[in-house]
């Protein structure tokens, strides 16, 4: 059965925020352990620009693929 549109709008938006919290809280933790200390506010925009990079990365792939299946 093929997915509604409204559910695959759903785990699009489920995905990026995972994606987001994840990344936020991994920088918390990783961060440290290079010696960079970046605050709240910090940690916020660049999981914001990581998410945005992800997002663009995985729209590119999904059409390249998209467009290799229709060859």
């Amino acid at each position: 059965m093929m997915q509604s549109r409204r559910r695959s709008l759903m785990e699009a938006f489920t995905n990026v925020v995972v994606g987001y919290a994840l990344a936020v809280v991994t920088q918390i933790i990783v961060f440290p352990w290079f010696g960079l200390q970046p605050g709240l506010g910090d940690n916020l925009a660049l999981g914001l620009v990581f998410t945005s990079i992800s997002l663009l990365r995985g729209y590119a792939l999904r059409r390249l693929f998209a467009r290799i299946d229709r060859e």
